[in-house]
């Protein structure tokens, strides 16, 4: 196929990339680079069968080319860069995912969206099943991305529903692994790079408030899956077993021999106090689940920041 990817420069896209480049497919990475990096793809560029377009999906985009499949991946995804870029992150949930859907409707192609746990906001159930609606404040500093994907995950459902358009819909948990920038703001990546610098590491709140975190390479081979599969409603890729967030930054002093001493910091306004995926949808329709265990990924992953410089 023909795959036309947005935010393909970014951490998960550009794995994707990688992915969809191996098992033999044509791939348009579309990115801005807001929170992308060329870096994360230019290993690529040297395939005749990769395409690097420098473009800002909130703004049209005409394809002359068919596209077999659009997965729309564009958006910043950590919360130092959605409260960085608050407008932006709710123009290309809602222009970029309608540009990106009118993309794949003018080419009758499939179209694949990246939404996110954080549509179940702080949530009141745990695990979290696809049927349930979410604790969302939509006015508070999250809910520019909470909203975002929303909205995203509603105009797509419009579009399968009025245009007959086949689509997807991917709710994706705490995903972690090589090429997360050293800045991203997120736990692992915060944790890693204060613990081999010996900088304090960073607990927010007590520590208590729990995540489950999967293995960028196990995500990808769910997205797969989906892809291949005839699933409209949203589907939960993530790893279902929860950790403190006190015991993660612990492993990883383990992991890296820091002897960095934990630094607590309040948490956080509508930080979510749980998030756990109910999988039973992808492991029942797609026979998918997640097979690398959280230290085996956080070794390969913290392999992967010995080796990179500090800049990045």
């Amino acid at each position: 196929m023909k795959i036309l990817i947005t935010g393909g420069a970014g951490f998960i896209g550009s794995h994707l990339c990688q992915r969809l480049l191996e098992d033999r497919h044509e791939v348009l990475c579309v990115d801005n680079l807001i929170t992308g990096r060329r870096e994360n793809v230019q290993p690529l560029e040297g395939n005749r069968s990769f395409r690097f377009l420098l473009h800002n999906i909130s703004l049209p985009l005409q394809i002359q080319e068919k596209i077999d499949y659009v997965l729309h991946f564009a958006s910043p995804a950590s919360p130092p860069d959605y409260l960085m870029f608050p407008i932006q992150t709710m123009k290309v949930g809602s222009l970029g995912t309608l540009n990106a859907l009118g993309i794949a409707k003018a080419q009758k192609a499939k179209f694949l969206l990246a939404s996110t746990s954080e549509v179940y906001g702080d949530p009141l159930e745990n695990p979290q099943r696809e049927s349930y609606w979410g604790h969302v404040n939509p006015i508070g500093p999250r809910g520019v991305y909470d909203e975002a994907k929303r909205f995203a995950e509603a105009l797509t459902m419009a579009y399968h529903r009025e245009h007959g358009l086949d689509t997807r819909i991917v709710r994706i948990f705490n995903i972690y692994g090589p090429r997360m920038r050293r800045e991203d703001g997120r736990a692992i990546p915060n944790f890693i790079t204060q613990a081999m610098s010996g900088k304090p590491v960073t607990v927010f709140g007590d520590g208590s408030q729990t995540r489950s975190f999967c293995f960028v390479d196990d995500l990808t081979e769910g997205i797969l899956k989906l892809m291949e599969s005839d699933l409209h409603d949203p589907v939960n890729l993530g790893n279902p077993s929860e950790i403190r967030l006190l015991d993660l930054a612990k492993l990883i002093l383990q992991l890296t021999g820091s002897l960095s001493p934990l630094a607590f910091k309040p948490l956080p306004e509508d930080d979510p106090k749980v998030r756990c995926p109910d999988i039973r949808l992808a492991r029942e329709k797609l026979k998918w689940q997640p097979r690398i265990m959280l230290e085996e990924g956080l070794t390969r992953t913290v392999d992967w920041f010995r080796e990179i410089p500090l800049g990045r």
